[in-house]
């Protein structure tokens, strides 16, 4: 085990001084390597606290760049940053803190093709993912190769977190033994997520992972808390094994990293015979004055921050409640933020006997916004 030079000594001794680190803790913490797979909100403040703590290998795994509406809430990137990848940004962020720790990044996708490779070679992995996909696939990698996960996520402003290891506890399938559909499971982008809560959940789980390197008893294992922030309250839950999990449970039944997307149902589904319609033709239908009906599927917030003139607000789960609005003798155009939601708008619609012709916006509203009117914002 690598001994602490003088200077580490100095810049860690107000752990040092704590009876549960002390020399050996800091050593431990030094001699770590951990691995933070997303270098997003959640990774942002697991990756700064965890270089503060002075571990001494973090690896980051994320394949996206560094954009202007990730500012508000990942907190390790800068105005100065926007375009580079996330990875170099991340880098960047735990040198200017701490450049005593070493940090190897991963400029990729998490898939089941290369997170067995990656994951091996760290004793904890963090789960900093956004979407089911990711996390089932992390999950299902830590459970295969024995590591501890250190899972926290979010949405608008809940949030949960918790500590999961098949070893000795429950795994995230246990808790969670399917995903929820896609259509109910929107992203940050479509959803919104509270600025401060992932600096609350991804210190959290830094402290977390610092217990289970210090070998802490009263970890997360076996608890879930679950956060709401706006009437700040906590809750917990007790996490327990299901025997039959199909990954960790007497009679594994996933013995191999499996497809994620097909699993969580998160591919373009097919739902008959419908059409894409691109921004261009569409301006040019509104252009003639052709009678059509241009119904926004997105949440009424949403709508309010920009839309198209004269379209219809109809929110995604309000769709079949409110199909008489539509008129079926005209052509409809169905638009959400960036043309998944439409989809699974016209699904709902043709499950229900939907009789007119609908078209869905290919690229959505951040299309039309990018290609025809630059007065509705990005978001």
């Amino acid at each position: 085990m690598e001994e602490l030079t003088q200077d580490e000594i100095t810049r860690y001794s107000r752990h040092i001084i704590l009876p549960n680190v002390g020399l050996e803790g800091q050593k431990r913490l030094k001699n770590a390597r951990i691995l933070i797979v997303g270098g997003g909100a959640l990774g942002s403040p697991s990756a700064l606290y965890l270089a503060a703590a002075g571990i001494g290998n973090i690896g980051i795994v994320d394949f996206d760049r560094v954009d202007v509406t990730n500012l508000q809430r990942q907190i390790i990137h800068t105005n100065d940053n926007i375009g580079k990848l996330k990875t170099e940004s991340a880098k960047e962020g735990i040198a200017r803190l701490n450049p005593l720790v070493k940090v190897t990044i991963f400029d990729t996708k998490l898939t089941s093709d290369n997170a067995l490779d990656i994951i091996k070679d760290f004793d904890i992995v963090v789960d900093c993912t956004d979407n089911f996909p990711a996390r089932y696939l992390t999950n299902d990698a830590c459970v295969l190769l024995d590591k501890p996960l250190v899972y926290g996520s979010i949405f608008r402003f809940d949030a949960q977190a918790s500590v999961f290891w098949a070893k000795k506890g429950a795994c995230y399938r246990c808790l969670f033994s399917s995903p929820p559909p896609p259509e109910l499971a929107p992203s940050c982008g479509e959803g919104g997520v509270f600025g401060v809560l992932p600096g609350i959940i991804g210190s959290i789980q830094a402290n977390e992972v610092i217990k289970l390197v210090l070998g802490a008893q009263d970890t997360l294992i076996g608890r879930l808390i679950i956060l709401d922030a706006w009437k700040m309250r906590f809750t917990q839950i007790k996490v327990q094994k299901d025997e039959n999990c199909p990954v960790c449970g007497k009679n594994p039944t996933i013995k191999k990293l499996i497809d994620y997307e097909d699993f969580c149902a998160v591919k373009t589904p097919k739902i008959g015979s419908f059409k894409n319609i691109n921004v261009y033709t569409l301006k040019q239908k509104i252009d003639k004055g052709e009678k059509i009906n241009i119904i926004d599927v997105r949440e009424p917030f949403e709508f309010e921050m920009g839309n198209i003139k004269n379209s219809v607000n109809i929110p995604l789960n309000s769709i079949v409640s409110r199909m008489n609005e539509i008129d079926e003798s005209k052509e409809s155009v169905i638009l959400c933020k960036s043309g998944v939601r439409s989809v699974y708008a016209i699904k709902a619609l043709k499950k229900e006997g939907f009789g007119g012709k609908v078209l869905n916006l290919k690229g959505g509203i951040m299309e039309w916004a990018s290609k025809i009117d630059s007065t509705i914002a990005e978001y």
